[in-house]
């Protein structure tokens, strides 16, 4: 069902002071693709759009006066219920512009809030959107009740009911925010006592990360069959989706599908959902997916490396894959610096569950090692732990050379096996 017809404003901000001409990253074009398609995920139906240079911005609306009043005209002609404009608006900006436009408008990250808000499903998910749409809300509660300030009338110093009626949302969000982040503490706990359980038993964590509608649910789900929801959608995955499974050469892992990640993602957003980034954070290895078809992958790697560095993961070792190979054109190869891929046809998957192992294996160390061929437990021990080379028996014990963790070779030279 449509949440009512909207148009989308695309906006290129002038350059900055010092940096010069340069072209941005992210043609206007492109970003006006992106937002309407934004809007299209929240249920908006999208009749027009536009993108706007601005050579400077306007204080009071952004953009400016002229292209306010031709927009209006817009949306009177095409019958628009909600202006999306792709860009951060004050308070005051988006105040001024539903009264300039007659529409009600969405600034990106107001945007962005009610996507998330529309795909969260566990209660970890709901907490952590609410969290940031309270923390939104903060800063926007002056413009809900200044219609009560003309109400007010006669003299003195007391409160109208504007203010009144502004001092009691600012209590009752206040409030609310500091019982969701109790919460969300809660479900913190919980998460690290899993990783914890992991850690303990040495398997190591994979974490899927990339731009929103790369593919990642639809990798996760040809990776380990776990029928997990899988839409062509921004943000199908708000939750992360774990699952433990083997590596075809017998490694074991768990591999996280993670929220994905957009351009200028809302800073309340980053906030909020530490408790789901914390297993980007804590991954032992990042398999970041790449759209192959999208000719802005670039730009999208260059937002992802963003939250990455925000977020304090940005050194972690990472496999590239490009996604979507199915969809290149004949004779297009796939960009240098990944394994090209398709998650829906399989091509390339192996290559690329191979090359986890790999990164996986790489800081392993080779032991040589002799066993009696009556230690059943140990030989045992070490084909489950390790990654055994070469075995040769060699009279009543075999020698073994096997690639081990660094944990597990002190758990070998300790002789803690058998405790």
């Amino acid at each position: 069902m449509s949440l009512g017809r909207a148009m989308v404003v695309a906006v290129e901000m002038p350059p900055e002071r010092g940096s010069g001409a340069v072209a941005p990253v992210r043609t206007l074009e492109a970003k006006l693709h992106e937002a309407e398609n934004l809007a299209d995920s929240l249920g908006l139906e999208v009749v027009c759009g536009e993108g706007v240079r601005l050579s400077k911005i306007n204080p009071a609306t952004l953009i400016g006066g002229g292209k306010v009043d031709e927009l209006k005209a817009r949306v009177a002609d095409d019958g628009v219920e909600v202006v999306v404009v792709d860009a951060g608006l004050s308070p005051r900006q988006q105040r001024n512009l539903e009264v300039g436009l007659q529409a009600k408008v969405l600034d990106r990250t107001g945007l962005i809030l009610e996507i998330f808000a529309s795909r969260a499903r566990t209660r970890a998910g709901k907490l952590q959107v609410e969290l940031a749409r309270q923390t939104y809300m903060q800063s926007r509660l002056v413009r809900q009740w200044t219609h009560l300030e003309r109400q007010r009338g006669g003299t003195g110093k007391a409160s109208g009911p504007g203010e009144r009626q502004l001092d009691l949302d600012r209590t009752m969000i206040k409030t609310r925010i500091g019982r969701l982040k109790a919460e969300l503490a809660d479900v913190a706990a919980t998460r690290n006592l899993q990783r914890v359980a992991r850690q303990r038993a040495q398997i190591p964590t994979v974490a899927l990360v990339g731009y929103t509608n790369a593919g990642k649910s639809t990798l996760f789900n040809r990776v380990v069959e776990a029928g997990t929801l899988v839409a062509d959608a921004l943000f199908a995955t708000l939750d992360p989706l774990m699952r433990r499974f083997r590596l075809p050469g017998g490694l074991e892992i768990v591999l996280a599908d993670t929220v994905g990640f957009v351009a200028d993602l809302p800073h309340e957003l980053v906030e909020a959902f530490k408790a789901t980034l914390e297993e980007v954070v804590m991954a032992d290895l990042l398999l970041e997916v790449r759209d192959a078809s999208n000719p802005d992958w670039r730009a999208q790697a260059a937002d992802v490396d963003a939250v990455l560095r925000e977020i304090g993961a940005a050194d972690k070792p990472r496999v590239v894959a490009f996604n979507k190979v199915d969809r290149l054109a004949d004779g297009v190869e796939v960009p240098e610096g990944g394994l090209g891929v398709s998650a829906v046809s399989g091509e390339g998957v192996d290559n690329l569950l191979a090359a986890l192992e790999a990164e996986l294996k790489q800081a392993w160390q080779v032991l040589e090692v002799r066993v009696p061929a009556s230690d059943g437990k140990r030989l045992a021990w070490l084909y489950a732990h390790g990654d055994v080379l070469e075995s040769v028996l060699e009279g009543e014990e075999w020698r073994l050379n096997v690639r081990l963790r660094a944990e597990d070779v002190g758990v070998w030279e300790k002789d803690l096996i058998l405790r």
